[in-house]
């Protein structure tokens, strides 16, 4: 047993020794950190390709990011575009498939720095939305980056509100064109990546008018550069929408459209549909790890504020994802939405309306249930099934709660969207309580494939247990509500959980170990695989630009402030 040794040193003389601190915390292994990050690659074989991939990535000075806490937002973009058009020669010479594990092991090596990444958004759009013509048509420009394309949804005044959007793309049938136009300022779509300085066609979500009437979104393939000079085509005002939270390399962009015509075969003709399951889960792991990298930054002190420590960074992007790909509180309550018809569905008569199965996530509605809970001590609360179904209780007593709000108000008269509207916030309370317990679930069926790794299992379980528990104390609220907990099952839970802790502890740096990121795909000084966390601070700190160029308010400023006094002599 052993940690990986593949890992390379970012040129730092003094990190060829490990950390004593570090090193002891890996001396003794409770289980194999190389047949975890196995099992987290999905094999040994995906491990040695993806180390493979890196080390080439990482042997390309282009492709370095350790002076990216150091540049300007367009040192960054032109940066992230050279990674882009090394990567892109790279996969051709190398054979790599563009649907390939090895494209993917790339950017993960670079932490998703490069550019372009939208123009994969765009391709997958294309895949799901548009025809076997369409795709036959688009598909290889994209591949061989004869275009660059992005995907324009979000507007000024509207984002995951997909029936608010405003841009309009009106059917005209003698000429068999669509011609896009943004009617007001707040159509004008706004954030999307690679638009600002990069793209030549938008994948536009637009209204579809059709003899006057409005026939819904639907998705529109609209070149918006010349493929000759890059300079904006007729009718389209385009640029950067200005510095961001982070993200600096990616140039968001906005982009309106005066009465911009494109042709019939232009509006992607298939339908997609955007499952609940997936929905929650997004909102749910969005939040838990913008919350867990704030609680890191936190826990490395005043080291955490500093951007050579990676985690502001870190913070920030995790902070977007939050609201990117759909704002988190809309995604719940459109999950909300599937549990109240999901549990309207078992409340049917057996024969008075065909009965649809329902789906696996919300199987549990049905599922026999536990008035009280049964733990006697706290190492009852290790017990998967038992916090399990505890979760599963508390799921079904909230959305049927949800359930029961919603018809009281259209019962006493309010229509269906105004009593919807009054109890968002029970919904919502119900659909994250849904998608925890889910989380708990899966990771509880997960183990059970791990029976042939009783070490890895063992620890993994433990991990699962204090996720679980987690989840119970810091909404003891709603597990004490129907008495299903007692305030001493509580305690017991709180024990558990803080003997969880100490043991977790031990194994706590050869669990991150097993992720197996390289130092430059962190770029951390705090978060390098050596613990050399003072001696990278400060060499780091050197490479600041700051330190070599002559002090720009110096002269101005600083020298008159210093000599005023000989004024007064």
């Amino acid at each position: 047993m052993g940690s990986p040794v593949h890992r390379v040193s970012l040129g730092d003389t003094w990190s060829r020794q490990m950390h004593p601190d570090i090193e002891s915390e890996r001396y003794m292994q409770s289980f194999d950190v190389e047949r975890l990050t196995n099992i987290l690659d999905g094999g040994a074989q995906n491990t040695a390709l993806r180390r493979k991939v890196e080390s080439i990535i990482h042997s390309y000075p282009e492709f370095s990011c350790k002076d990216n806490y150091f540049m300007t937002q367009n040192e960054r973009y032109k940066a992230a575009m050279r990674r882009a058009f090394h990567i892109r020669l790279i996969a051709r010479r190398l054979g790599w498939l563009e649907d390939g594990r090895e494209l993917g092991y790339a950017y993960r090596a670079l932490s998703g720095d490069v550019a372009l990444n939208i123009h994969r958004v765009f391709v997958r759009a294309l895949r799901s939305l548009g025809s076997e013509e369409q795709i036959a048509k688009w598909d290889p420009l994209c591949k061989n980056i004869q275009i660059i394309a992005t995907y324009a949804q979000t507007e000024l005044g509207h984002g995951t509100y997909l029936q608010g959007l405003e841009t309009e793309a009106t059917y005209d049938a003698a000429t068999q064109e669509f011609v896009i136009h943004s009617p007001t300022l707040t159509a004008t779509k706004w954030w999307p990546g690679d638009l600002g300085r990069s793209a030549t066609h938008a994948l536009v979500q637009a209204q579809l008018i059709c003899s006057g009437a409005r026939r819904g979104m639907h998705a529109f393939i609209v070149p918006i550069r010349s493929l000759q000079d890059h300079t904006p085509l007729p009718g389209i005002i385009i640029g950067d929408i200005g510095p961001k939270m982070d993200f600096d390399q990616t140039d968001n962009g906005f982009l309106q459209l005066n009465h911009v015509r494109v042709p019939r075969e232009n509006m992607l003709s298939r339908f997609a549909q955007l499952h609940a399951l997936s929905t929650g889960m997004k909102a749910m792991m969005s939040e838990f790890c913008t919350q867990g990298a704030e609680m890191c930054r936190r826990a490395c002190g005043g080291h955490g504020y500093s951007k050579l420590s990676g985690l502001p960074s870190l913070v920030t992007k995790l902070s977007a994802s939050c609201t990117y790909e759909g704002e988190n509180t809309v995604l719940y309550l459109q999950v909300a939405r599937f549990l109240v018809k999901s549990y309207l569905q078992t409340q049917m008569s057996p024969g008075s309306t065909p009965q649809r199965s329902l789906s696996p996530s919300v199987a549990y509605l049905t599922a026999p249930d536990l008035a009280r809970c049964p733990a006697q001590r706290a190492a009852d609360f290790l017990c998967p099934e038992l916090y399990t179904t505890a979760w599963a209780h508390v799921a079904v007593r909230l959305i049927k709660d949800s359930v029961q709000h919603l018809q009281t108000l259209t019962q006493s008269g309010a229509d269906q969207h105004e009593a919807w509207n009054q109890t968002t916030v029970i919904h919502l309370q119900a659909a994250k309580v849904h998608c925890y317990y889910v989380t708990v679930k899966g990771f509880t069926e997960a183990l059970e494939k791990l029976e042939n790794e009783p070490a890895i299992q063992q620890v993994l379980k433990r991990l699962c247990d204090l996720h679980a528990i987690h989840g119970i104390l810091t909404n003891s609220g709603d597990f004490l509500h129907d008495a299903f907990l007692s305030g001493a099952q509580v305690d017991m839970a709180r024990t558990a959980y803080l003997d969880l802790l100490r043991l977790i502890r031990k194994d706590a740096i050869l669990l991150t170990d097993a992720f197996d990121f390289t130092d430059q795909c962190l770029n951390s000084a705090l978060g390098c695989y050596d613990g050399n966390v003072y001696e990278r601070l400060f060499q780091w700190a050197q490479k600041s630009p700051t330190n070599t160029q002559e002090n720009p308010a110096y002269e101005e400023y600083i020298r008159p402030l210093l000599q005023s006094w000989r004024s007064k002599l």
